[in-house]
């Protein structure tokens, strides 16, 4: 009797399933109905805040063209935020402000020029030097007159006269001016310190007198030329000469230098320049039957030199104060003795 092999498909379910046109159709069918039930889902479930963080992410070309564009107007409003922030903060208690959020506004005609230091006043800047001056500038003050007389101990040689001293009519009548406190401390005038009002008073109380090497007045000595302070010698040689001191004091190094120029007819070399006594063939005045006064070279008193401090001039003016009270006993003693052989 013959076997038939079972193929695992039942007879009822081969009677029970349908075409398999009409199967796929179902299966497209239950698909569509399966994706269209879960965007229903996917839109019911998902936050809208989330959908639109996810919308900065999506591709846009009009945006990729701006990026750059973008990125500056970031950092500018990061800018902004931050220079707002700045601005926004709170001023320390008792102060303006005005000193914390900016600067006072400077004058523009000062804008080329350098503030001053706060600890700096404008009143003590140094003056700056000035330029030369025609005689013609200043040809409406008066010419000083030389305190001179015959046989004194000494003469004290001045560059010129300035303008208060011009206009006063006495010798270095600036209060800046130390030659009168040099000329106490130095022992010149021992008892007592003199006033510009007392030049005339030198040679009857301390036999010393006073002139110039040039006569006309100026605002300083840069006003006056090289030339004309040179060509001053002889004038200056002349009034030696004639009433022959002891001994001639220059009151500065400019003024010795005119000097050289003029008898040298060249300036004056590195190491030839010394403060104190000068050589023997540097007297000044010399003439027929006189020997000529010695020269001592002090530093200037004038209160714009300022290369020198105030203790070496006392140092450099003391040798010479020293040797005028030395002779000024001398010449008392002379004196006293001659009288006294007199009365015998």
């Amino acid at each position: 009797m013959a076997r038939t092999r079972r193929t695992g498909v039942s007879k009822s379910d081969v009677t029970t399933s349908e075409p398999y046109d009409d199967l796929q159709t179902k299966m497209e069918q239950d698909d569509n109905q399966a994706s269209i039930k879960a965007e229903g889902n996917e839109k019911a479930d998902v936050p809208i805040a989330f959908k639109t963080a996810m919308s900065r992410f999506r591709h846009n070309e009009v945006e990729d063209n701006n990026d750059d564009d973008n990125n500056n107007s970031i950092s500018t409003r990061k800018t902004r935020s931050q220079n707002a922030n700045i601005k926004k903060e709170e001023p320390p208690p008792n102060l303006p402000a005005y000193k914390i959020t900016r600067k006072r506004p400077l004058d523009p005609t000062l804008s080329s020029q350098p503030s001053p230091s706060p600890s700096t006043s404008p009143a003590k800047r140094r003056r700056q030097p000035s330029k030369y001056a025609p005689p013609s500038t200043y040809a409406h003050l008066p010419t000083l007159l030389d305190v001179l007389e015959p046989n004194l101990i000494c003469v004290f040689v001045g560059t010129n006269p300035g303008i208060r001293t011009a206009t006063s009519g006495h010798a270095y009548a600036h209060p800046s001016n130390q030659f009168w406190k040099l000329l106490h401390s130095s022992g010149c005038t021992e008892n007592e310190r003199l006033r510009p009002e007392q030049d005339v008073d030198l040679p009857r109380l301390y036999s010393m007198g006073n002139t110039n090497i040039v006569a006309r007045p100026s605002r300083d000595a840069a006003e006056l030329s090289k030339a004309e302070m040179a060509e001053g010698t002889p004038v200056l040689e002349a009034k030696i000469a004639e009433f022959r001191p002891e001994a001639v004091c220059i009151v500065g190094k400019g003024i010795w230098e005119a000097v050289w120029r003029w008898r040298y007819q060249r300036g004056m070399r590195k190491g030839e320049f010394r403060y104190g006594w000068q050589d023997e063939r540097e007297r000044m005045g010399v003439c027929e039957g006189w020997e000529g006064a010695r020269v001592f070279v002090a530093t200037s008193t004038s209160g714009l030199s300022a290369s020198t401090k105030p203790a070496e001039k006392e140092a450099i003016w003391k040798p010479f104060g020293e040797w005028v009270q030395m002779r000024r006993r001398e010449r008392a003693r002379d004196d006293g003795g001659n009288v006294a052989s007199e009365d015998q």
